[in-house]
């Protein structure tokens, strides 16, 4: 019988964090040049997307994941403990999103060093109370479509979503059917969408540019909700999890895994859209990828060294400061260098000095936060 507290270890996932992280990290670093009027590659559309698609990676990983450890606590136990799952969750991501909140709102404005591009407009004005809350309250995407966001914590916007993910997930695990259970709660977020689609723009007298604005505020927000990417990696869990050995033998083929990664990498050179589901389009080839690198032992790519292994145990913390540190570098090598820097001259300082800041600061944070959160976490694993 397997031990009830016994941990589930998938090897090579740490690589996969490593990249969605850093793919993160690159992007923010063009777009903080591009947004301080440095020379930038910011325009190409592989760089403007790719953070997207590390965000997008994130979320498929996370789906996979805690749906596989609640299935499996599922079995063993006969139940679902959603009291020790919300404490293990609260242990391991609200710490560092509230650090970087309260920096973001209230320590980085007053430090010159963190000086970035958009702080006279989305830190201390008129909207800062309204904004606050919502940060507060872990529903920063809805505080970054209605009031924007101070730049060095507005990523956090996808973990207020992977929270809000969190709220629902093991309810419909938990219960005796799940895939109906979700299908009825989608059903009625849709008809209640709809309605409230109808009266907006149908029904109330509201002004056309109430209307707009709110139809802007939509748009946005349901560009970033990206809940069904995380219930792609739901679906690969289950397959491992219900052991679907007919269907996993014909994605574990070295052939299908090449024809896969082909396309894949073809899509990203030529930066293929689909309109309306581009992220859970993408999310499909993530989620083959998690089932290769985790399950296949014939899968063409490893990610299992030591190095990689480091930085995907450290990828929370790279994807919750490295925006602050970015910043820093700038502003530190345009003090001591001045502004006049050759473009080549600061990229080479750019790019290694954020790099190993982010890893100095993410050390100590996992080493002196996070750690001693994660033995306590452990308690509540069943």
């Amino acid at each position: 019988m397997q031990n009830p507290h016994q941990q589930v270890y998938f090897p090579n996932l740490n690589g996969v964090r490593f990249i969605a992280a850093f793919s993160v990290l690159i992007h923010h670093t063009e777009q903080i040049k591009y947004l301080m009027g440095l020379e930038n590659i910011y325009g190409n559309y592989f760089i403007k997307n790719l953070g997207k698609l590390g965000v997008g990676l994130f979320f498929v990983l996370s789906g996979f994941l805690i749906t596989y450890l609640l299935l499996s606590e599922k079995k063993r136990r006969g139940d679902i403990s959603t009291k020790a799952f919300y404490i293990r969750r609260i242990l391991r991501i609200w710490p560092l999103y509230f650090i970087i909140v309260i920096l973001g709102f209230f320590v980085f404005p007053v430090i010159p060093i963190f000086n970035e591009p958009l702080r006279n407009q989305y830190y201390f004005d008129a909207d800062f109370f309204k904004r606050l809350p919502f940060f507060l309250l872990f529903l920063p995407n809805l505080g970054f479509v209605f009031f924007r966001a101070p730049y060095l914590c507005s990523q956090t916007w996808s973990v207020g979503i992977e929270e809000q993910f969190y709220a629902i997930w093991p309810w419909i695990i938990k219960s005796k059917n799940p895939v109906k259970t979700f299908f009825k709660l989608l059903s009625i977020f849709l008809i209640v969408l709809g309605l409230g689609w109808l009266y907006i723009f149908k029904i109330s007298d509201l002004s056309e540019i109430t209307k707009n604005k709110i139809q802007e505020g939509g748009v946005l927000f349901f560009s970033q909700f990206r809940i069904l990417t995380m219930v792609i990696g739901g679906m690969g869990a289950y397959l491992i999890f219900a052991k679907k050995e007919k269907f996993l033998t014909v994605l574990f083929r070295r052939d299908v895994q090449i024809i896969v990664y082909s396309t894949l990498t073809l899509m990203l050179a030529t930066g293929f859209h689909m309109p309306g589901f581009n992220m859970e389009f993408y999310g499909i080839f993530f989620c083959f990828f998690i089932l290769n690198v985790s399950q296949n032992p014939k899968s063409i790519i490893y990610l299992e060294q030591k190095i990689i292994h480091y930085f995907g145990k450290i990828s929370y913390g790279i994807y919750i400061y490295h925006p602050a540190v970015i910043v820093a570098c700038v502003n530190s090598i345009h003090y001591f260098l001045g502004k006049n820097v050759s473009t080549t001259t600061f990229n080479l300082l750019l790019y290694p000095s954020a790099f190993l800041l982010t890893i100095i600061v993410c050390e100590l944070s996992f080493r002196y936060i996070e750690t001693p959160l994660l033995k306590f976490k452990d308690r509540f694993n069943r």
